[in-house]
């Protein structure tokens, strides 16, 4: 009898603790025992080590010198002085390895983080912009840089850009973040005095206003519907990092999806067959 009462205890303690360590399972699955940043790996990787992105790049700034050249002999005498508009990270500047510490941290996008390498002025020169930046102002075309960081770091972003040898990296061409990430009104301000003859931008809202806050399936019905453009008068630069595809396309605007469900998002709206 007695060993009948000890097995009985014996039993109950392995299903209770069965029970217990599957609840605790189960709640680091939910939580998101999945590493942080564990699926942008790859497109760091991609963006650091592959010659076929150094080869998109140069190919993108090879197609904007050659339809500035074209633009350039069929406007012998332009109502306005030329201008292109460029966005910044991932446009001109490489900052592959501020992704690179969020992986290593195993953390998400913090500002003050964003904050530490934008100080530290070490992002390098997106192959082939250099060199077509410095072309457009030969030709007598200046470069106005609207970009999303923050007015705060204005100082340190042109730095940074004349470190590489960008130019008209001062005051009245750099337009960062103030008060709104919409880039409309600083094309606008530009257009006031300028004729923008190209844009280039790696995120679509580097380029038009009709681009922002949409779902994927508009964002590519729109692509679709300015298919001639891309190429002309807009040129885009590969980034698979990060992006409006990512937050307002597969996450769907929200912020404050746990990392579990951003893993299980990932993987939904992949296709398979």
């Amino acid at each position: 009898m007695k060993n009948h009462k000890l097995l009985i205890i014996i039993f109950t303690f392995i299903f209770l603790y069965g029970c217990r360590t599957q609840q605790v399972q189960s709640k680091q699955e939910v939580n998101g025992n999945i590493p942080l940043r564990e699926y942008s790996i790859q497109a760091v990787l991609w963006q650091q080590n592959a010659a076929e992105y150094r080869a998109l790049a140069y190919q993108a700034f090879n197609l904007a010198q050659l339809q500035l050249d074209n633009i350039i002999a069929n406007n012998k005498e332009p109502k306005k002085p030329l201008a292109i508009v460029t966005d910044i990270d991932e446009t001109l500047l490489d900052n592959s390895p501020y992704s690179g510490k969020q992986i290593e941290l195993d953390e998400e996008y913090t500002s003050l983080r964003w904050a530490e390498w934008v100080k530290l002025k070490k992002a390098e020169a997106i192959p082939g912009a250099l060199q077509f930046f410095n072309y457009a102002k030969s030709k007598g075309v200046e470069v106005f840089y609207i970009s999303n960081r923050s007015v705060k770091q204005k100082n340190e972003t042109i730095e940074n850009l004349v470190l590489k040898g960008f130019p008209f990296a001062d005051n009245a061409h750099v337009l960062l973040k103030d008060e709104t990430s919409g880039k409309e009104p600083r094309r606008l301000l530009v257009q006031e005095n300028f004729e923008i003859v190209l844009l280039i931008g790696d995120n679509l809202s580097d380029f038009s206003e009709t681009f922002e806050n949409s779902s994927t399936a508009v964002r590519n019905n729109k692509v679709d519907s300015l298919k001639s453009i891309f190429g002309t008068t807009f040129i885009v630069l590969p980034n698979p990092m990060y992006g409006d595809w990512e937050t307002k396309g597969i996450m769907e605007g929200k912020y404050d999806w746990t990392n579990f469900q951003k893993d299980s998002l990932r993987v939904k709206k992949i296709k398979t067959y």
